[in-house]
């Protein structure tokens, strides 16, 4: 792997700097900063958007750049060190977009691409349900053939920023109730729509889940990805694109960052150990991470080492927040500026380990790619 950056990446790391330092760019990030409960990153994201860097990794007729998954992180990092909250990029840009490239019909990524690169559109995802938790292939939730469509009814749960969006992944089943993994299908449900109904989950972290009911809502063929009954196999590999761990790395850099630059001169000679051992796993996060990227920008799709990335990266995140906090009494006396921020990395923390796959699933899929080597 190549720890450098070609001139490409370069020249883009640039000028997203350059977004950032615009004067409605900074002040839209230092009103969130200021703000209280949990943000609304629209207005941000739409200034951003305006830029068109949000999604340096489509093509132009999308609204990108044309460039890969490692131009993607370029974007992701520098977004991370200006202050800019992540999940809606992550849920629009890297998440549902990434989809819709992949399994979507030319009318709907027309329809939707260009609006979520411009920051105007946004999308959230409804996997998780009440008694499925980690295990997706329990879902229920139904889809139940109508003219022109399907009606969908069921309660998803845990889903961040529902409030805020526009529209919603959501894998539901069209077949047999009784199959595990066929019958699953992919379709766009419109939040707006008559039958849905969204209600806040108060969470630990600043940002709080969603509980997304569905009573009969409408969901018309054109918004269906791919083969009805096929999604397990898009599902899957949609799941083991959110493991490449970039999110959880760029996390863990910025929390050790701020724990580090609060640190008193005394205070570092006595953390000297703890700042290092730190310092590196952070650093580790973030070479794996780019790691599992370059795999992703070679087509050399790894779900086993998207497990491990997903797994090092957000455990390491934990770690980090975690001792932060500890470090400077952050959560024992939340206060303004970098304590705020370490308060609030460690309420945060606790569900990085559970987002985008539960770290002992993840072992579970590290360990059975090991014995199967083994036989």
């Amino acid at each position: 792997m190549d720890f450098g950056f070609d001139s490409h990446q370069s020249r883009l790391r640039a000028r997203v700097r350059a977004v950032l330092a615009t004067p409605g760019v900074r002040r839209a990030i230092d009103d969130l900063a200021a703000g209280t409960g949990e943000p609304d990153e629209r207005p941000l994201y739409r200034a951003i958007g305006a830029a068109g860097v949000l999604a340096p990794d489509w093509p132009a007729e999308f609204g990108g750049l044309g460039g890969g998954p490692m131009t993607l992180a370029v974007v992701a990092e520098e977004l991370s060190r200006a202050g800019v909250p992540d999940t809606l990029h992550i849920n629009t840009v890297q998440i549902v977009g990434s989809v819709l490239r992949a399994i979507g019909t030319a009318d709907q990524q027309q329809r939707w691409l260009p609006r979520f690169a411009a920051g105007e559109r946004f999308a959230c995802v409804l996997y998780t349900e009440p008694e499925a938790g980690s295990d997706l292939a329990a879902l229920t939730t139904r889809a139940e053939p109508a003219p022109g469509g399907y009606l969908v009814s069921g309660t998803k749960i845990y889903s961040l920023k529902a409030a805020l969006c526009d529209v919603a992944l959501a894998a539901v089943r069209t077949g047999d109730p009784g199959s595990r993994y066929d019958g699953i299908t992919l379709v766009l449900i419109d939040l707006h729509a008559p039958g849905v109904r969204v209600a806040r989950i108060p969470s630990l972290a600043d940002e709080h889940f969603h509980r997304v009911d569905l009573d009969a809502v409408f969901v018309p063929e054109s918004d269906v990805l791919g083969e009805p009954g096929a999604g397990w196999a898009a599902l899957t590999t949609a799941l083991a694109m959110e493991r490449t761990g970039l999110d959880y790395a760029l996390k863990a850099a910025r929390w050790y960052d701020t724990a580090r630059a609060a640190l008193t001169p005394g205070d570092a000679a006595d953390s000297l150990a703890d700042l290092g051992r730190h310092g590196a796993r952070a650093d580790a996060a973030r070479l794996l991470a780019w790691a599992a990227l370059a795999r992703l920008e070679e087509d050399r799709f790894d779900p086993v080492f998207a497990a491990m990335a997903k797994l090092h990266t957000s455990e390491s995140a934990a770690a980090v927040a975690e001792w932060g906090a500890a470090l400077h009494g952050a959560a024992a006396a939340p206060a303004t500026g970098r304590a705020r921020c370490l308060e609030s990395a460690w309420r945060e923390a606790p569900g990085l380990t559970i987002s985008a796959g539960v770290s002992e699933v993840m072992l579970e899929l590290i360990a059975g790619s090991l014995s199967g080597s083994a036989r």
